[in-house]
């Protein structure tokens, strides 16, 4: 069940010095081509990097948190094209966890990088970086990569005590629900 992965999975930035088998791949490749999008407008477009020269570059592509590429045996760039949907930034946010969930349910490990929005360095965004490295089209916009590998760290998932309750409302911001069970007031 899906909520068995969730209460397991953690971002996982170490990795054995493994490839992922190419039917783990395929299998990645079709559940991020199952994502759901706004219309099936479809405008993600995905870039499997596993050539080690190009994930070891692409781990350069910000300042921080994206170091662990260049170990990653598998490297997933989201990007799309918004001239097909003004809501290609929430469709590549869903293809991005949909492959994550997909990569736990198959034993991998993985980790979101965020591109969109941030800096390679001073005077270049990481999405310019990212573009010009896996020589996308102007049209192509990049929001994310991911990471992918066989864990080489375990990390508990989070207890359900640990979950913030307080961020759910009922009916209208501000209500709790009264119950008897203990996260609810």
């Amino acid at each position: 069940m899906l909520i068995s992965v969730l209460q397991k999975r953690r971002s996982i930035r170490r990795f054995l010095e493994k490839d992922i088998e190419p039917e783990k791949i395929d299998a990645l490749i079709e559940a991020a081509l199952r994502s759901p999008s706004s219309m099936g407008r479809n405008p993600w477009e995905f870039i499997i990097v596993t050539d080690k020269a190009i994930l070891h570059t692409l781990s350069r592509a910000k300042e921080h948190g994206s170091a662990f590429m260049k170990n990653a045996p598998l490297g997933i760039v989201i990007c799309a094209d918004p001239d097909t949907s003004d809501v290609w930034i929430e469709d590549a946010s869903i293809a991005s966890i949909i492959l994550h969930l997909t990569a736990a349910s198959l034993g991998l490990g993985s980790c979101w990088i965020q591109i969109r929005e941030r800096m390679h360095n001073n005077t270049k965004t990481a999405e310019a970086f990212v573009a010009d490295v896996l020589h996308l089209p102007e049209n192509v916009r990049v929001l994310s990569m991911v990471g992918i590998g066989y864990p080489a760290e375990e990390k508990p998932g989070h207890g359900k005590e640990t979950l913030n309750y307080g961020k759910v409302h009922w009916n209208r911001y501000g209500e709790k629900k009264k119950g008897g069970l203990p996260w609810r007031t």
